[in-house]
């Protein structure tokens, strides 16, 4: 018997998903090995994109999958509020010698979404600890995706993902998207098109 058919699928709300549509016909995800993952009516379905970009080495690598229960038998957390423990700085260390110079301060995130409402953040900081607290607008460009945080949903250009929250943060401005069939060739060297873009005309 399928696992739908026993589960309770009202209390689950499925983020960029029609809901309604979903609790008709549910999809569900049973297993995953490798780059693929197995449906409960024993497909195999190709992962793409990788989880949501997380499991970039593949589902359930055996190495991946010691470590994590080695780490959580040892310690399943600690905060990072006025204390942290010795592989946050290990790790970090290991991050800043492959990163660019310059880019050699580490900040842990539980996704992309906080990673870029922090960025945010640390640049409206950086010109108020520069006595420029009027500096405060933002750009972006249209069709960008920068996560589902507020900040993130602001800036991206995807307006379906703003539609239903009006403003959110103001002082953003949208640029062109570069993205033009028409003028786009694959060709050596760079394209003659382009600069209107970086000025938004």
């Amino acid at each position: 018997m399928k696992q739908s058919n026993t589960l309770n699928l009202e209390n689950f709300w499925i983020p960029f998903t029609a809901n309604k549509a979903f609790k008709e016909e549910p999809r569900l995800l049973v297993e995953a090995k490798g780059m693929f993952y197995k449906s409960e009516d024993d497909r195999q379905i190709l992962d793409g994109i990788a989880g949501l970009w997380c499991c970039n080495a593949g589902h359930c690598h055996p190495h991946i999958v010691k470590a994590v229960q080695d780490q959580i038998a040892t310690m399943d957390y600690a905060t990072a509020f006025n204390m942290s423990h010795p592989k946050a700085f290990q790790l970090a260390e290991k991050i800043s010698e492959i990163t660019p110079k310059g880019l050699d301060r580490i900040f842990f995130g539980n996704s992309g979404s906080e990673a870029v409402d922090t960025a945010l953040k640390v640049a409206v900081a950086y010109h108020v600890s520069r006595g420029e607290g009027q500096r405060t607008r933002f750009i972006s460009r249209e069709k960008g995706y920068h996560g589902v945080n507020v900040g993130g949903t602001s800036v991206g250009g995807i307006p379906t993902n703003r539609k239903s929250f009006g403003a959110l943060l103001s002082g953003t401005d949208h640029l062109p998207h570069t993205w033009n069939p028409k003028e786009m060739a694959f060709s050596k060297g760079q394209p003659t098109w382009g600069t209107s873009f970086s000025r938004g005309t």
